[in-house]
């Protein structure tokens, strides 16, 4: 079989930021790198689970909602993959930072109730809002360290 786009990427020099993956027509797929890649140090996956669930909602009730197609987590536990529809880069990192700043901002999580949520006893607030605000000090370091 082929091998698939993102298994092109060459992850022993791939670095925790901020990356445009590809474009397919005008679906934009940004690479929201939280940790190192085969770093040692991953994404517990309570506190991912918690991120998908801020994230998403946040994101798709933002002014871009209409552009959001898809925020997820990567298995590899590094990270996340945000879809957008026409938004350029430099847009898609500063709704990033404004939708990942939300996030840290949300006191409950949503869509975390049993009947909401395939997972609902696996979540970690306070971890997700620390790797939140590790992840927004990378995005707002000085700009050669993001893309």
């Amino acid at each position: 079989m082929k091998k698939i786009a993102s298994f092109e990427v060459d992850h022993d020099i791939l670095e925790k930021g901020f990356y445009l993956s590809r474009v397919d027509g005008d679906v934009f797929t940004y690479d929201l790198r939280f940790k190192k890649p085969n770093g040692g140090d991953y994404l517990l996956n309570a506190a991912m689970h918690t991120i998908e669930h801020l994230m998403a909602t946040v994101a798709r009730n933002s002014d871009l909602k209409d552009s959001v197609i898809y925020f997820g987590p990567m298995g590899c536990r590094t990270g996340f993959y945000l879809l957008l529809r026409n938004v350029e880069i430099e847009r898609a990192k500063t709704f990033t930072v404004e939708c990942l700043k939300k996030c840290l901002e949300q006191d409950a999580i949503p869509g975390s109730e049993k009947k909401e949520c395939g997972n609902y006893l696996e979540h970690n607030l306070a971890e997700a809002k620390k790797e939140i605000a590790d992840y927004l000090k990378i995005l707002t370091a000085a700009k050669e360290n993001l893309f």
